[in-house]
Parts: C-alpha cells; structure tokens; sequence
C-alpha cells in the first residue's frame, strides 16, 4: 500500500481540497493519505476559520486517514521553516509520495530550481542584491532563479512546493514528490467556476455571500458565525501598547519596524488600517501578519531558538489505516508519537497548549 503526503491548512476546506484529494486516489487507489495540517493559525500568520479539532473530522470525512499537526513554530514561519517542519514529520511515518497543487505542474523544473538554490554559488548573493534594492524575500528569490534558469515561479503555492523539494533534498528524504495541476487562481479574491481559492471565500464569506457552492456541504456547519479580526485586533491592541519599547524581541521584528508600530498603533482603528499604516516594499501583508501573530502569541527569538528541534509527532486523528500506520511507526521508535498534551513533557508543547487557550480566545464567543 502506498503512503500519500498531503500538506495543508484547509482555511476553510474547500471543493479544490476535495479534488486534490479525489484525484491521488484516482491515482492510487489503494493508497493511505497522510495529511500533515497546521492548527489555530496559518503560514500567512492568518487565524483559522475553523478550529484544528473540526478541521481534523473534516477531512477524515473527505478521504484522509491520518492527521499529524504540524506544530505553531514551524506553522507559522516562512515558507522554507513549513516545509522543513511538514518533511521532517512526513518522512518519519516513511511516506512514499508527496503530492502537491501547483500552477507550474512539472515537477523538473521544481527539481532543477531547487537544486539551483542548494547548488549554485552565484544564488544567494543574487537573492541579497534583489534585497538590497529593496524587493521583498519572495520576489528577490524569484527574480534570482529567473536570472540563473530563465524560468520564473512566483506565485505562492509553486513558491511553497519549491520549498518542499528543496527540503526533500536537503534532508536526504525517500519521499517521491509529484503534482497536480491547480484549477483556480491562487490571488483572486472573487468566487470563481466550482472551485475558487480559500483566499476568495474567506473574502466572500464575510462579505455575507453565498458560498455554499465551493465547499463541501459539511464544512459550512463549522465555520464561524463572526470574523475573529475584530477580538483579535484588541487584544493585539493591548499587547503593543504595553510593550511598544521591547517589540524586537518578537520573530519577525527587525530594520526599525517596532518605530512605525509605535508610530501608527494608535491612529489605527481596525487591523487592516493597521497593516496599510506600516506595510513597505520590504514588509509585505504576510510577513506583517506573521508578525503579529508572534507578537499576540509570545513567540521571542529566543523561543525560536530553542525549538528548532522537533521532539514528538502530535497525532490530530485516525481512522482505521491510519491507526495500523500508527502502531507499525510506533515499533521503530524514531519519535514519540502523542494524542494529547499530558503524554509528554516538553517545552514546545506546553507552548502549543498556550496558543490554543490564545486562539479560543479570539474565536469563542462570550456567553
């Protein structure tokens, strides 16, 4: 039986999921899907719309056998720390294939441009003159492989997959890494066909509009009643109020950010008038939302450091292929494989009981 790997938030899942899905098993039918899915929070420093317990019995419901939670530390960074943290947990359950959306859909070129990025001397200092003219870390990384093998890849689900087999290669993993052509356009924020992305209908779900043709009738008993921006911004609020002159201790503050923080923090009355107050060529809307989202849930520099390693595997649910997986991982003793929080003592997943009790927060209404 072949393992298939699938990465994913599922933010809302939607009908491109379900096709995703319904395609590796047109591929290999007698297959067992492994999903590796973040929680609360997403890599785009987003909320998840729906808690990482329903996303769970979602996509068990749709064809998954087995969620492993990718942890916040990883969830929550660049692209390159996700796919370091998502490979690592997919090698460990010996997974055969990687299958992945993309535009592109030529998994060589994926190969050749990351060999370029691990192999070329002539890269990063190609990456650090598109930085130094100001460009943002994607685009520069973009323009650098154009310059190198006259090939662009810039939208950010290619850029993500490129990172998956960057990090297949650097970890020297077995994993077979393969496509499927995407169907919609990852950047509209319109509904679109029968399948549109989750950044449309989270768009269109909040401007109270019909979505309930792209995504799959069960998803939408899950999804929020109020958009969870309005709380979080508040308690964002406090947060940098109270600690405007020690904000560089948090991931992602650096190069004088903190200064327009302090400067516009006040004058913003909404979360989105916040990020157009201090957004700059260099700090695009994702790198401020993950910004953000560190500063809200405490994640230091120095936390970053110390969990670099990853010490267990947290499983989200099973079925019954998935629970055999499980149990035949568990005899090879790589990692301890957990269900809950009191299995293990370890300081990343004290953490992630607290990011937890941040996110009900936010998303659970006031009785």
């Amino acid at each position: 039986m072949k393992k298939i790997g699938i990465i994913c938030e599922y933010n809302p899942f939607h009908n491109g999921h379900l096709y995703h899905i319904k395609k590796i098993k047109e591929l290999y039918p007698d297959s067992l899907i492994v999903l590796v899915m973040s929680g609360n929070f997403t890599e785009r420093g987003e909320i998840s719309l729906i808690n990482k317990w329903d996303k769970t019995k979602i996509a068990l419901n749709h064809g998954i056998d087995l969620v492993l939670e990718l942890p916040f530390p990883y969830a929550t960074e660049s692209a390159d720390t996700f796919a370091s943290g998502a490979i690592r947990i997919l090698s460990y359950f010996n997974v055969d294939y990687l299958i992945f959306g993309s535009e592109c859909d030529n998994i060589e070129i994926f190969k050749e441009l990351a060999n370029t990025q691990i192999n070329n001397p002539y890269y990063d200092n190609l990456v650090k003159e598109y930085l130094d003219l100001g460009y943002n870390y994607p685009t520069s990384m973009s323009k650098a492989l154009t310059d190198l093998c006259d090939y662009t890849i810039n939208s950010p689900n290619d850029l993500l997959g490129l990172s998956y087999v960057k990090q297949i290669i650097l970890q020297e993993s077995d994993i077979i890494p393969l496509t499927i052509k995407r169907t919609n356009d990852y950047h509209n924020i319109n509904l679109t066909g029968k399948i549109s992305s989750a950044t449309s209908i989270r768009n269109a779900y909040f401007n109270n509009e019909d979505i309930s043709s792209y995504i799959p009738e069960d998803v939408i008993n899950y999804l929020p009643k109020d958009n969870p921006i309005n709380k979080y911004f508040e308690l964002l609020k406090y947060k940098l109020i109270s600690e405007v002159d020690e904000l560089d201790k948090y991931m992602d503050v650096s190069e004088g950010i903190d200064k327009r923080i302090k400067k516009f923090i006040l004058k913003s009355k909404d979360y989105d008038e916040l990020i157009e107050n201090i957004k700059t060529k260099r700090y695009t809307y994702n790198r401020l939302n993950r910004m953000f989202l560190h500063i809200l849930t405490n994640y230091t520099k120095e936390k970053s450091k110390q969990f670099k390693t990853m010490n267990y595997i947290k499983v989200l649910g099973f079925n019954k292929k998935g629970s055999e997986l499980i149990k035949e991982i568990k005899k090879e003793d790589f990692i301890p494989i957990i269900t809950n929080y009191s299995e293990l003592d370890d300081k990343m997943l004290d953490y992630e009981l607290q990011i937890s009790f941040i996110y009900n927060m936010i998303t659970i209404p006031l009785k």
